[in-house]
């Protein structure tokens, strides 16, 4: 459905590589994902910050493309601490999540969280 080299959508879920120190992988099931916002990267809202975050509500998998990157996908799992996503093609990647949950299309966007 999509791949990228940090993410991958499939049939199940979303698996996105370096999200876990040194290098794991953490796969998201859609049928956890309660919630996608699309937000607008700049330095202090996770353009600047290859992995991981400085606020501990937010949590970036690595992507060294990121600085290079103008949107983010935040999903809400129910947790306390939401990924911030990056993907190649976000369309794509919000596209897929939509297609396999019930999640209408979100008229939330605007600035990232300060990451």
């Amino acid at each position: 459905m999509y791949h990228d080299k940090w993410i991958a959508c499939t049939a199940d879920g979303i698996s996105v590589r370096g999200y876990y120190f040194p290098w794991g992988t953490k796969h998201i099931p859609y049928a956890d994902i309660k919630s996608v916002r699309r937000v607008q990267l700049s330095a202090a809202r996770g353009k600047g910050r290859i992995w991981g975050t400085s606020n501990p509500r937010y949590w970036a998998h690595l992507d060294p493309r990121r600085p290079r990157k103008s949107v983010g996908l935040i999903l809400d799992l129910g947790r306390w601490v939401r990924p911030l996503l990056t993907p190649d093609d976000a369309d794509a990647v919000e596209a897929a999540i939509r297609a396999h949950t019930t999640l209408t299309p979100s008229t939330e966007g605007g600035r990232g969280p300060i990451i």
